[in-house]
């Protein structure tokens, strides 16, 4: 496939609205009470049916020494060092609970900590969350695995990377936003680019085989000279992934960002103006558009997952196993189990009291039915691969594709005339121009979405 982008300004206005980012489908506005342990239990029980797959285990760490303004993510800002002792306690009793639903011989072929800020636990803290991780799953110790973690370079001490190298951690995802001093007081993340590019620089000499970066633009006195800046001395250090993100500014829904001053954010016009010179940036660099915000080296396993049709989105983003059940542990985590969504309890006390019962903190979730099942597969064709094989979807859902989507095909016509995409009876294409779009696209599908026009998301663009 071409990996190349056309930045239409005029298209992009036209179809910059709110929609979903689609790590799921469906989305977790549709998950409900009524899914429950029991629920869970039964389609863990049933995805350890032959033959076995993989697993994938999140674990959410929520800590943060501080609160950036930007921030939408589950975390809890403290100073208090000592809250992290019975978290991982916690955590490692429903390690234990989860290990006992699964097949012990299922290799965990991804793992990822996130959160919040997973180097805020203490080193003691990390070896035993990771031995515990070992004495309940099959963890793979021949570095093979997709074993990642992400880090603030302000949470590591001298020794922090060799250690996570140790425990067999090979790839970081590392957050900067933006290295602008005016633009890092404003949003209340001070990070120097000595931290970022030493703690860059570790990860280097221990072995870790991916890294990325993670810049956010949208934030307050952000411009294209600064923040082109910021992106140069970024890819002067060629790390093999990048995350360009669009801040969404939505402070009735994420207390936080009502520290921000909305006079200083960017005009809709300039924050547009910024991702153009930044992908162009990315481009020329010789950096490959994956989709939906992410860049990647030609030879990085995102693009060659992308160019041999395995490429896969999940609630991490874009990954190269498709085939995966993904095991959400801690607070707030999701995790994807068979044709099932859950999602853990939100609050520590609720977390604690469930694990304290003997139970999975499961408080909601979603099973697919067959309709789920197949607008999943259509918007994670369309969102990882850019093109849609409609044989293929005819052939595994026993549909006629124009007769079931008629009405999506009339969007679809309408798409088509403005250059997003070429449709045929047995395929879609997404154009260069409809490619920064894709959300919109496969929001054509989201039959949850046309229900429910009332649903917040953030601006695709």
């Amino acid at each position: 496939m071409q990996h190349t982008t056309t930045f239409d300004l005029d298209l992009i206005r036209r179809y910059d609205k709110a929609g979903p980012r689609y790590t799921s489908y469906p989305t977790a506005v549709q998950f409900t009470n009524d899914f429950d342990e029991k629920a869970y239990q039964d389609y863990a029980q049933q995805s350890n049916a032959e033959p076995l797959k993989p697993l994938s285990l999140y674990l959410h760490i929520p800590f943060c020494d501080t609160v950036c303004f930007y921030c939408a993510c589950n975390k809890m800002a403290t100073k208090d060092r000592s809250l992290t002792s019975s978290y991982v306690d916690y955590i490692q009793r429903e390690l234990t609970l989860q290990s006992a639903l699964f097949n012990r011989e299922r290799p965990v072929t991804q793992l990822h900590w996130g959160g919040g800020t997973p180097t805020f636990l203490s080193h003691p803290e990390m070896r035993a969350l990771m031995q515990s991780i070992k004495s309940n799953f099959h963890i793979l110790d021949d570095d093979s695995g997709e074993y990642s973690i992400e880090i603030d370079p302000r949470e590591t001490q001298f020794d922090t990377i060799a250690l996570l190298r140790e425990l067999g951690f090979n790839r970081m995802s590392l957050g900067v936003q933006d290295f602008d001093p005016k633009v890092q007081k404003a949003v209340n993340r001070i990070q120097s680019e000595k931290e970022t590019f030493t703690v860059l620089d570790a990860a280097r000499r221990e072995g870790f085989k991916s890294i990325s970066i993670d810049l956010i633009y949208g934030l307050s006195h952000q411009k294209v000279e600064t923040f082109a800046k910021t992106v140069d001395k970024i890819i002067a250090v060629k790390p093999e992934r990048l995350s360009i993100f669009n801040y969404a500014h939505l402070p009735t829904i994420f207390k936080p960002q009502r520290r921000i001053n909305e006079d200083d954010l960017p005009s809709a016009t300039e924050k547009l103006e910024i991702l153009q010179h930044t992908i162009h940036q990315l481009t020329q660099a010789g950096y490959v558009y994956i989709g939906m915000d992410h860049f990647a080296l030609p030879d990085d396993e995102l693009v060659l997952a992308q160019r041999n049709g395995t490429l896969y989105r999940n609630f991490q983003g874009y990954s190269t196993h498709a085939d995966c059940d993904l095991i959400g542990l801690g607070i707030t985590s999701i995790g994807k189990v068979g044709d099932s969504y859950s999602q853990n309890v939100k609050t520590l006390e609720e977390y604690y009291a469930k694990i304290d019962a003997g139970h999975i903190p499961v408080f909601r979730g979603i099973g697919l039915n067959a309709d789920d099942k197949l607008r999943r597969a259509v918007i994670t064709q369309l969102i990882c691969h850019f093109s849609l094989n409609i044989l293929s979807i005819e052939q595994e859902y026993k549909i006629d594709f124009k007769e079931y989507f008629s009405k999506e095909w009339t969007e679809l016509e309408t798409m088509q005339q403005d250059g997003l995409l070429v449709f045929r009876e047995q395929n879609i294409e997404i154009l260069p121009a409809g490619r920064l779009l894709v959300r919109n696209i496969c929001m054509t599908f989201d039959v949850y979405l046309h229900q429910n026009k009332t649903q917040r998301f953030s601006k695709v663009i």
